[in-house]
């Protein structure tokens, strides 16, 4: 009785997962094991040439790849931060014609909503972009 203390649920349940998905594997191979030997003979040599170049393929060290990343995406910022602007001077565009034909339309109430929503959204625009620049400093 003591032996069965030192089996954790987490344990037991990940035993009982794996072997359950062993079977149901051994299943499917058993059962499509002729199309699965036919697929392998054709991609073959294939498989073979893939299995001995990633061999041959070494991993960085992973500080590496952080840095490599994060080098990445703060050039990426400003690229992205230029065209954030040029969608927004387009949707401003968009929002001065909607908010002229409003106005001259005659209904002035239409007009002040149209036009205070897009100067808000170009205004918010800048400064996401000014605040994530100042905080992450980019």
């Amino acid at each position: 009785m003591q032996m069965l203390f030192f089996i954790s649920w987490g344990r037991f349940l990940t035993v009982i997962l794996l072997s359950t998905a062993l079977y149901y594997l051994i299943v499917f191979v058993l059962f499509y094991r002729q199309k699965i030997f036919d697929r392998l003979r054709n991609k073959g040599p294939l498989l073979v040439l893939g299995l001995m170049s990633s061999s041959a393929l070494r991993a960085q060290d992973g500080n590496q790849g952080i840095d490599q990343a994060n080098s990445l995406i703060r050039g990426y910022f400003n690229s992205g931060t230029n065209l954030m602007y040029a969608i927004g001077a387009v949707l401003a565009l968009a929002g001065a014609i909607r908010t002229f034909r409003e106005w001259n339309a005659g209904h002035k109430e239409e007009a002040y909503r149209a036009a205070t929503g897009w100067f808000s959204s170009c205004v918010f625009l800048v400064i996401v972009a000014t605040v994530i620049r100042s905080f992450f400093g980019l």
